[in-house]
């Protein structure tokens, strides 16, 4: 049996639709999970969407790598950070605009949190989820960064 040593996105295995905008979503993690894309499909280019026939059409594509209807795509590591997100837990988008705001390069992330500059890299590209105590140390870390800037 070969193993692999590379951290693979989340891929989506199976897609149900529930509601207008709302998808339940089997993972590779062995998650199922819920998300409202009600937000998401509120502009002009995705309003088609927004038609409870087309949403139904929902469907995992391109070997679990998106969340596909007939002409719409949505890329299934964001669906994966927004379904975290919406379930109050830390994101890659969101870890990546922790990295942002604070000017921190991989190198400076790691010093500040402790971490490998590995395991920095993939909690920003979304290769590993992102543990509750890590983001609290972010948080904690741009409060204090904060008040010694103020």
């Amino acid at each position: 049996m070969k193993t692999s040593t590379k951290t693979e996105f989340p891929r989506a295995l199976h897609v149900d639709t529930l509601e207008p905008c709302r998808l339940r979503i089997r993972w590779s993690t062995g998650e199922t999970l819920e998300v409202d894309l009600a937000d998401k499909l509120k502009g002009r280019a995705l309003a088609h969407l927004r038609q409870p026939a087309l949403f139904a059409k929902a469907h995992a594509a391109c070997n679990g790598a998106c969340i596909e209807w007939e002409d719409s795509e949505f890329g299934a590591d964001n669906v994966y950070a927004w379904t975290r997100e919406q379930m109050g837990k830390a994101s890659h988008e969101m870890f990546f605009g922790w990295m942002y705001r604070n000017n921190l390069t991989l190198d400076s992330a790691a010093q500040a949190l402790g971490m490998s500059r590995r395991m920095i890299a993939y909690y920003r590209n979304g290769r590993k989820p992102i543990p509750q105590y890590v983001w609290l140390a972010c948080i904690g870390w741009e409060g204090l960064h904060e008040k010694q800037a103020a």
